[in-house]
């Protein structure tokens, strides 16, 4: 039980890690609706309680391999209420090249009751992607990847990249080093909803849940639904999850587009 709590708390980390699978398609604008310093804040509950809290970063140009890189972060922790039950603090990376066409290595800490590390490497010569315990000698097989792979996290900016519509699929391969499996995000509508006393333009669009494990396993009517402004820079600024333990929101509470602007419209 304490597992499936901490899967829905962290509702915006299902939102990333979730959004697995092969076969990219693209927005048609090459223009970027992201750029260094941007910093999105969520606050999550579980009915009325706080349950915790995520942020969502595009941090400075990194060096990979020699070579310029996106750096993306996200972090997760729970509130000192649910830390009764499961502490979480998370830290996540991930890096892509700078015209975002695939993942170039992901990193995972995860820290609660007990503390896990673990590093995905992508080899695109032998189009491979290589998980491992950072620390540890486990390694995994090497997992056979396609063109335009991205990791768990910059998925969830490959997603930005694309223009949405009612009634749009979007598919994205994704691996977590582990396997690959085909994701799809479904644009339902188009709608106006009221976040913190501010009203947003945004499309609801709802990914398929698939063989996604955990609580969703479990939850016979499992559903995430996802908000993001229906602008250029599709900001999530909603998202809904209904499992088995209950229903849980995150909403966002603060962004920073990088520039000093702080308001997603």
């Amino acid at each position: 039980m304490k597992r499936y709590l901490l899967l829905n708390i962290l509702v915006v980390f299902v939102f990333i890690v979730n959004l697995t699978c092969p076969g990219v398609v693209m927005g048609e604008s090459k223009d970027l609706p992201f750029h260094a310093g941007e910093k999105m804040t969520f606050q999550v509950k579980w009915g009325y309680i706080l349950a915790g809290g995520a942020t969502i970063e595009l941090l400075p140009f990194v060096k990979i391999d020699g070579k310029d890189a996106y750096h993306f972060l996200f972090t997760a922790r729970t509130s000192e209420f649910v830390d009764m039950f499961y502490k979480v603090r998370d830290r996540i990376e991930s890096f892509t090249d700078l015209n975002m066409t695939h993942s170039l290595r992901y990193l995972k800490s995860h820290e609660g009751k007990s503390k896990k590390d673990i590093g995905v490497d992508f080899d695109w010569d032998k189009q491979q992607a290589q998980y491992s315990r950072i620390g540890q000698s486990e390694k995994r097989s090497p997992v056979s990847i396609l063109p335009g792979t991205f990791d768990p996290l910059s998925v969830f900016f490959a997603f930005r990249m694309n223009d949405l519509k009612e009634g749009k699929e979007i598919k994205i391969p994704v691996t977590d080093g582990k396997k690959m499996a085909l994701g799809k995000v479904n644009v339902i509508q188009r709608e106006v909803i009221e976040v913190n006393g501010v009203e947003y333009d945004t499309f609801l669009v709802e990914p398929e849940q698939g063989d996604i494990g955990g609580v969703f396993e479990k939850s016979k009517d499992a559903k995430l639904q996802i908000w993001v402004t229906a602008d250029n820079r599709r900001i999530p600024v909603r998202i809904k999850s209904k499992v088995i333990v209950g229903s849980f929101t995150a909403e966002l509470t603060s962004y920073n587009d990088g520039s000093g602007s702080t308001s997603p419209h």
